[in-house]
């Protein structure tokens, strides 16, 4: 087990597009939750759009501002700011900003891999 994970700062510079950076995940070998660096670059944000989990999933805001939308509300979140997205709760984030975004999702318990992470929501009207 490699108790210390370090976050590749050159890695998620080093090019333009959204990186995630696996620190703790079944392939290193977690038994309760994963955790990911994100770097989102301005205009982007979640793949899946609109989405829920049946995991818990928490974001930590190292840089940037990150705008979400959680439960049909708009929010943003500064450095420094954890954002709770509570299991089957509807949201999506993105980077409104100039700059890329940087942060750590914590996922709890730990996702299965035999089925799929985020599930779209359809648009309310």
């Amino acid at each position: 087990m490699e108790y210390l994970r370090t976050v590749d700062f050159a890695q998620l510079t080093a090019v333009a597009d959204r990186v995630t950076q696996p620190l703790l995940d079944w392939d290193s070998g977690a038994t309760s939750c994963s955790v990911n660096c994100i770097k989102t670059p301005p205009g982007e944000g979640s793949p899946a759009g609109m989405h829920t989990h049946v995991v818990d999933q928490l974001f930590y805001i190292l840089s940037g501002t990150m705008s979400l939308e959680i439960d049909g509300q708009p929010h943003t979140a500064d450095p420094g700011t954890l954002v709770v997205f509570p299991a089957g709760v509807p949201h999506r984030n993105w980077n409104g900003g100039s700059e890329p975004t940087v942060h750590l999702a914590f996922n709890t318990p730990l996702p299965s891999p035999d089925e799929p992470f985020a599930r779209p929501v359809e648009a309310r009207a």
